[in-house]
Order: structure tokens, then sequence, then C-alpha cells
């Protein structure tokens, strides 16, 4: 279906029997993939999801950084939990399986740009329609968030997290972005911008932590949980 397509049938009248048979069908998908997700992913242990561009070529620093990043954060004792695709994903998951952790894929249907990696444990890489579905299991079953470089759908993933903390629907998980030079353009107009005008509060800027090295970033999750007085192996 062509672009103009959808937006033609989003205007045309549809009876209710037309209606109530595609949308049925549709919850019964969405109930399926829960039902997947929920099944496979509860048994995944403590893991810290790596978001970032698909785009992103083995050969870049960030492509380097992040497999440093998982390769240590599964010999903290996390497993590693990806959007399953090329790019940063795919160097997420390589780090995690040079070092025998937990990979773990939740690659998403596109018609174009993603399949999934071949870095992923098999029983352990999960495939959805519906972006939705996807980014709960990302922040229901992660214990941190490390967000590299990346477009749009790392800015979502990213806000996602940081409003679910930000509203107490989730616990205060460490969130940690990678590249001061990518990050600081958008972080100085949150602060400069949307702290000024009143629409975000001073104490959710504490909610992000930007380093610049896989040092850096695994010691902010590890900090946090020393903080708690809790290890990996909870």
């Amino acid at each position: 279906m062509t672009d103009e397509d959808k937006i033609k049938r989003a205007f045309q009248d549809r009876d209710w029997n037309e209606i109530k048979t595609h949308d049925s069908w549709v919850i019964f998908k969405v109930m399926a993939e829960f039902v997947e997700g929920f099944e496979k992913m509860a048994k995944i242990g403590p893991c810290v999801s790596v978001f970032g561009s698909a785009r992103t070529k083995p050969d870049h620093p960030y492509y380097k950084m992040a497999e440093e990043i998982a390769a240590k954060l599964v010999r903290h004792g996390y497993g590693v939990i990806t959007g399953g695709g090329p790019g940063i994903m795919e160097a997420g998951n390589k780090g995690a399986k040079s070092e025998n952790g937990k990979s773990v894929g939740l690659n998403i249907e596109l018609p174009h740009e993603q399949g999934s990696n071949v870095y992923i444990d098999p029983d352990k890489l999960i495939s959805f329609d519906y972006f939705f579905v996807r980014k709960v299991m990302f922040v229901k079953y992660s214990q941190g968030f490390v967000i590299m470089p990346g477009g749009f759908g790392t800015l979502d993933e990213m806000f996602e997290a940081i409003t679910l903390i930000q509203t107490n629907k989730i616990g205060k998980f460490p969130i940690v972005l990678v590249g001061k030079k990518f990050w600081a353009g958008l972080f100085d107009w949150v602060r400069d911008v949307m702290l000024t005008e009143g629409n975000i509060s001073s104490p959710d800027l504490d909610l992000i932590n930007l380093v610049d090295t896989p040092e850096e970033a695994v010691k902010v999750i590890d900090d946090f949980y020393s903080k708690y007085l809790l290890t990996p192996n909870f």
C-alpha cells in the first residue's frame, strides 16, 4: 500500500462489520505480541537496553564504542537488549555475544532498513509488528538505558524512557547518553528553552547522564546500583 493509499484509506467511510472484523483481528495480533514478549522476556534477568542508529556502519567509532559498552556490561553481570537490527543494535548484541552474555533482540518488521542481526541468542529474538508493544518490552524489562547517537527512532525510545521515569510509571533507572558532542545541542535546548518555559522542572535534568567513554557509561549504571546496595544478580 502506497503512502497516498494509506492517506485516502484514513478518510474512507467503513461499515460497522468491516470495522469490527478488522479491529478485532488487530486486537488479537497485539495480544499475541504481548504474550510472546512477556513469556520470553520474563526469563532474561537483569539487562540494560542499548539504543542507537540502525545506519551506523561497523567501522564507525560509535559502533565500536557500543560494542565495547555491551561487552563491559556483560562482564559486570548484565545482559544486553537491543532493537535487534543493524548498526548500533548489532554492535550491542555483538559485544554481549563476545562475552557469552545474554543477547536479546526486539526486532521490528519494517519494509526497509531492518532485519535481525546474527549476534542475538536464538531463544531471545522476538519480532514485532507494532512499535508500541516493542517499546513496552524495552522499558518493562530493562534496569538501565544506554543511548548512543541515532535518529528519530532513538529519540522516540529515549524520551519514552525519560517520560515514564519522570512520571513515576517505572523506577528511576539510569539513563546514559553517550557522545556529548552529539547530544549537547539537544540538551542545551532542553535546559535553555523547555526548562526556562516551565515545561519541565530542574530535577528532571538529573535523570540524564551525558558521557563520552564506555568506562563512564558502565560506571553510571554500576554506581546507581551500588547506591542501592544492589548487584546485577538480584
